[in-house]
């Protein structure tokens, strides 16, 4: 009789690769340390009665490297962030940093005025606010229940 080891580890690896292939599709940020696969900046997006909020996580940059251009329908970001490692001669370096170009573009869920929008970038945070329409702001909306019965 054989002897064989049972090693835990084995499955999670084959768990792992099974659920890196149904996510490879999606073009959403990543934590994968592969340099081929699409990067985007995390949003983070909020409305209130006058404005649209948006918010974009792109830390390492520099206000000038980034290209913002706003519709009124949506809003494309991108930019291109540059490697800046240097290897002294007899060392290594192991770095997990995203460099390279990346785009979004976040579809806005109310018409905007493209011509009044504010921009801030602090801290890695782009902050935009977007200020609707105003034929937006003043829409009510008229429910018509039909043929309900009590």
């Amino acid at each position: 009789m054989m002897l064989v080891r049972y090693n835990p580890w084995k499955e999670m690896e084959t768990l792992e690769r099974r659920l890196n292939t149904l996510f490879a599709d999606t073009k959403l940020p990543s934590i994968s340390s592969e340099r081929d696969s699409f990067k985007v900046p995390a949003a983070e997006i909020s409305e209130t009665d006058d404005a649209i909020i948006l918010k974009l996580e792109i830390p390492g940059m520099e206000a000038k490297d980034l290209d913002i251009e706003v519709t009124e329908k949506a809003v494309a970001i991108s930019g291109e962030r540059k490697s800046q490692t240097k290897s002294e001669d007899n060392g290594n370096t192991r770095s997990e940093f995203y460099y390279g170009k990346f785009q979004r573009v976040v579809p806005l869920p109310a018409p905007i005025q493209n011509t009044k929008v504010s921009a801030e970038y602090k801290n890695g945070i782009l902050h935009l606010t977007l200020p609707k329409t105003e034929a937006e702001k003043n829409k009510v909306v008229k429910v018509n229940l039909g043929n309900v019965t009590a």
